[in-house]
């Protein structure tokens, strides 16, 4: 597999990186945090990167946008991750957009993929539900037949990027039991119809979150994306691949983490000599690097299978959210520590990596749950 970039591919990481260092600097992430502001993220910034293209990426020309793949997307997630910018690309373009991509008709898609695409729409997935922990599949929110549509009743937690959306693409149960496949139907609900109630939430690395809650809302039967009851072929592909959008933001924050701890090293002064000259931390630090670019190479694989559509992409895909979410967590524990006293202040900015990194690693699932999946895949 060819795991180099190409002219244009490297052209694009050369420019997401240049714009996000200008107008996202890590020291935005603290601004956003201390404010307040439930939103968390900028709508004029998210506008920016509209008209750079990015939020088009995944999409295909028909539906507005560059008809690129993963291959490209997660480079600009790699550059979003460097500087923990919060933009919802991940949620809005990768996991609500992707699912609406693949399942909508083409009424729907044009409704709602041109405005996400012009930066002037927010989309969110409301799949996760109380007690799913990683089974997408688990869906007791019910959708009941009504009179020309369904009537929704359910509850949704976590639903990433969910303060503020335009628009939720919420998961619900039109036949079955609650863990069976079978039987869970896409829904395009609008934030404000009737009946939704949206409860801001604030993750651990003080991202946007919501519960949704669905009281009796009533959607009309041009609701439903794909097919009535045969919603999880469509769902399981949109999650696997925002996994790896957020495995490619998840490889440029700890290699972040990396560069900024090993620029400490090169300037921490200990009983008159640098401690990167310790070969303890010379070790710990090549650890580290070896990390970072094991990351980097399953990714890069990930994303390639699944533009490719190889038959082990889901597996390259549980690879590669299980390296990244060890391998992240491995490099921040590494950063502060290495950091010393001042790693372990909040006034010091190495902390906000450790934050995204717990929040980042059990993401659309952990490492042991993509390890199992992995095994599953390989028919261990």
């Amino acid at each position: 597999m060819q795991l180099a970039l190409t002219e244009d591919q490297s052209m694009l990481a050369t420019t997401a990186a240049a714009f996000v260092a200008d107008k996202s600097p890590l020291s935005r992430a603290r601004t956003l945090r201390d404010g307040g502001d439930p939103l968390g993220y900028s709508k004029p910034l998210w506008k920016e990167m509209a008209a750079l293209g990015w939020t088009g990426i995944p999409f295909s020309e028909k539906d507005g946008g560059a008809g690129l793949g993963l291959a490209e997307a997660v480079l600009v997630t790699e550059a979003l991750g460097r500087a923990l910018a919060p933009e919802p690309f991940v949620p809005a373009v990768m996991l609500a957009g992707q699912a609406l991509a693949i399942a909508g008709a083409d009424a729907q898609r044009a409704a709602r993929l041109g405005p996400l695409i012009a930066g002037d729409e927010v989309l969110a997935m409301a799949f996760q539900e109380p007690g799913g922990r990683y089974d997408v599949h688990r869906v007791e929110t019910a959708a009941a037949p009504s009179a020309g549509g369904f009537r929704v009743r359910g509850t949704k937690v976590q639903v990433m990027a969910g303060h503020g959306a335009d628009a939720f693409v919420v998961t619900a149960r039109t036949s079955g039991g609650a863990a069976d496949r079978d039987g869970i139907t896409l829904l395009l609900v609008p934030a404000r119809a009737s009946g939704v109630r949206v409860v801001p939430q604030r993750r651990l690395d003080s991202r946007n979150a919501a519960f949704v809650r669905l009281e009796d809302v009533e959607v009309p039967r041009s609701a439903v994306l794909g097919p009535v009851g045969g919603g999880a072929d469509a769902l399981d592909e949109a999650i696997d691949r925002a996994t790896v959008a957020l495995c490619g933001e998840m490889l440029g924050a700890m290699a972040e983490a990396f560069d900024r701890t090993l620029a400490y090293l090169k300037e921490r002064v200990q009983f008159d000599v640098l401690i990167g000259t310790f070969q303890a931390l010379k070790h710990r630090a090549a650890r580290m690097f070896v990390e970072v670019e094991l990351a980097r190479s399953a990714v890069a694989a990930a994303a390639r299978a699944v533009d490719a559509r190889r038959d082990d992409r889901r597996a390259l895909v549980s690879n590669a959210k299980a390296r990244c979410s060890d391998a992240y967590v491995h490099v921040a524990n590494e950063a502060i520590q290495m950091h010393g006293g001042i790693g372990m202040t909040d006034e010091h900015d190495i902390g906000f990596f450790i934050k995204h990194a717990r929040v980042a690693a059990t993401t659309f699932g952990d490492a042991a749950f993509h390890r199992d999946r992995f095994a599953k895949a390989c028919r261990f």
